[in-house]
């Protein structure tokens, strides 16, 4: 995940964007509906992971492969994104395809998750559809 500038107390964002979590996915998180590309609702999901936020996870999945209700891992700790290519999902776009890497620890041990995800814009609104994913060392 990426750190902090020197001499900034604003943290980060933990979806590695470069930018500060207040000029990146905290506007998704508190209003969410509004990211305006697939990449960047896939960026945000992510750090909802990081930040515990189940509900904004189940808010911006799409009806037709909702969960009835979603439990995170606690043991889980995220600890960086890597997007290795996005086709698609844009704002003129209806459907779009985010490929990237997650690290992890889970219970101190290192691992990843490579997913190809889907998204649907419905409405004005991006929302995931399905991944597939390889969970990995």
């Amino acid at each position: 995940m990426a750190e902090p500038t020197p001499g900034s107390a604003r943290p980060a964002c933990p979806c590695d964007s470069g930018r500060t979590y207040d000029d990146c996915c905290r506007a998704y998180h508190r209003d969410p509906g509004t990211a305006p590309t697939a990449e960047a609702l896939m960026r945000s999901r992510y750090s909802a992971n990081v930040k515990g936020l189940a509900s904004y996870l189940l808010h911006t999945w799409h009806p037709a492969t909702r969960p009835p209700s979603l439990q995170l891992d606690e043991r889980i700790t995220w600890t960086g994104l890597e997007v290795l290519a996005a086709k698609d999902g844009g704002p003129e776009d209806r459907r779009g395809m985010v490929e990237f890497v997650a690290r992890y620890a889970r219970d101190g041990e290192p691992g990843s998750l490579h997913e190809i995800s889907r998204f649907r814009q419905q409405g004005d609104t991006w929302l995931y559809v399905r991944g597939r994913a390889r969970w990995g060392a």
